[in-house]
């Protein structure tokens, strides 16, 4: 009886300290997260510390940029082109999360006009376009309802990683803002009525022979939310606009898009003559929303997968956005889930989340905290390239903010930032070990997340918060903090939506 009882605590003991194995959306087996793992504090103090000062760039610096800069559909994180400023990490930081928080109430804005059945933009013609290379727009009252201050003309598509793109025939580089959360893709095109200052010349369409502009009588022009037809001609116009007012204008065309070496494919977007606001940096933006104007959605494979690196790597960290079928790893670490439709807006990624886990535990939120009425079209959990920190709604947030707290109370604290309440003094410390964090998806799938994926540092001494934030909205966002290093995959053919940690390479 004593050995019966021995054993049974034994195997008490092991259910107790062992991953749990947890079937995954194809089948195979997914281990749950272990309690604990190590963040590197020093390491990922050094990466700040050694980045070379303004001006102080060195040659191995300038070669990996250029070659970079010929590397078609390589992301590289906006520090690629401000990792010299004066500005310190924490400053920087700060004005990064403010513009986040812009970015989270313009698509909060978007979402909530689309479930009332409210047009994006109700708009008139006011200039004949034949007397100028860009049309104005007059805006109606339909349109006042945005009075966010927002810090940048990217509120909704934040410019935090840049993909480069080649353009037209012969193929023109240009750097676009990568974003999940919008579908029209639009480059600045000459002649400008206004065009803010970018990193690479402005797309002349008249040196492309395969660029087309596009009448108001085709499909393309139609699905627009924003549109006017030219008098003179038929041209299709286009507007995109942006929380704060910025916006970009111009004709619907078509040219070439090169999506991979050799390969390219025609694709309908946004050539702008007159865009304005605080764009600095990227010639555009590339939609990769899954509404049907999108960049995926145009091409004949609906798939695409991208990892974003950490921006804490400098300016050498890059790495590929992938289209069609090699854009799916095969790799045994690969989880999916099933892509959910919100039956009233059809551009963001929703991914049915079941649950998250702090130190191998999983909380106790309901399930209903993180689901999408089929209905309404309110709540569910978006994939947003272009968001930084992760939102929750606030129960949801708070219970998990506490069970981390809870797992960490020996550690030392500091003084909330910005948008995070949970903040640790790692100053004396060179590495420390903290609980796990993962996220649980329907269909089995479980993503264990990096150390460096939820604790971020604010500054070159040691201070680090806990990189979550709650939210009023019944709407949950993953954002880009917690998918750096994890390459995610998109199917659209198949309607699944996948994570690999550690596969950016």
């Amino acid at each position: 009886m004593a050995w019966c009882m021995l054993a049974l605590a034994l195997l008490l003991f092991l259910a107790g300290s062992t991953p749990i194995a947890i079937a995954g959306s194809s089948g195979r087996l997914l281990k749950s997260s272990h309690e604990s793992t190590v963040l590197d504090v020093d390491a990922v103090r050094q990466s700040l510390l050694h980045r070379p000062a303004k001006g102080a760039i060195d040659e191995e610096e300038k070669n990996a940029v250029a070659e970079k800069e010929e590397e078609v559909m390589s992301i590289v994180h906006s520090s690629h082109f401000s990792a010299h400023s004066t500005r310190s990490h924490r400053e920087v930081l700060e004005a990064r999360l403010k513009m986040d928080a812009a970015r989270v109430e313009a698509i909060a804005q978007r979402l909530e006009m689309a479930l009332n059945g409210v047009k994006h933009r109700d708009l008139t013609l006011v200039h004949n376009a034949s007397s100028s290379p860009a049309t104005v727009f007059s805006q109606s009252e339909a349109d006042s309802s945005s009075g966010s201050q927002v810090t940048s003309g990217l509120a909704f598509g934040s410019g935090e990683y840049f993909v480069r793109v080649g353009i037209g025939s012969p193929t023109k580089l240009q750097y676009l803002v990568m974003d999940t959360g919008s579908d029209v893709p639009w480059i600045q095109c000459s002649p400008c009525k206004s065009c803010y200052k970018q990193n690479d010349a402005v797309f002349d369409p008249r040196a492309s022979s395969s660029f087309r502009r596009l009448s108001c009588s085709t499909p393309q022009c139609k699905l627009l939310d924003v549109k006017a037809c030219a008098s003179t001609d038929n041209r299709c116009l286009y507007q995109v606009s942006y929380g704060d007012g910025s916006f970009t204008v111009g004709d619907l065309a078509s040219d070439s898009f090169s999506v991979s070496r050799g390969r390219t494919s025609p694709v309908v977007f946004g050539c702008g003559h007159d865009n304005e606001g605080l764009f600095v940096g990227a010639a555009g933006l590339l939609g990769l929303g899954a509404g049907k104007l999108s960049f995926p959605s145009q091409l004949s494979s609906r798939k695409f997968s991208y990892c974003l690196v950490s921006r804490d790597n400098g300016v050498r960290a890059s790495s590929a956005l992938l289209f069609g079928d090699s854009a799916l790893p095969t790799s045994a670490s690969f989880a999916y889930t099933q892509l959910l439709k919100n039956p009233k807006l059809d551009t963001f990624y929703y991914a049915g989340l079941s649950g998250i886990s702090i130190g191998g535990t999983l909380l106790s939120i309901p399930s209903t905290a993180f689901k999408l009425s089929s209905s309404t079209g309110r709540g569910g959990v978006i994939i947003d390239s272009g968001t930084s920190v992760t939102r929750l709604p606030t129960y949801a947030y708070t219970v998990m903010r506490d069970a981390f707290r809870s797992a960490t109370q020996k550690l030392p604290r500091a003084a909330d930032f910005s948008l995070f309440d949970t903040c640790y003094d790692f100053s004396a410390l060179t590495s420390v070990t903290i609980p796990t964090v993962s996220f649980h998806f329907e269909g089995g799938a479980s993503v264990q997340l990096p150390p460096s994926n939820y604790l971020v540092p604010v500054d070159t001494s040691g201070t680090f918060c806990f990189a979550f934030s709650k939210t009023s909205l019944d709407l949950s966002i993953i954002g880009n903090i917690q998918q750096q290093t994890m390459r995610v995959a998109i199917d659209l053919d198949s309607s699944r939506v996948g994570f690999a940690p550690r596969q950016c390479t």
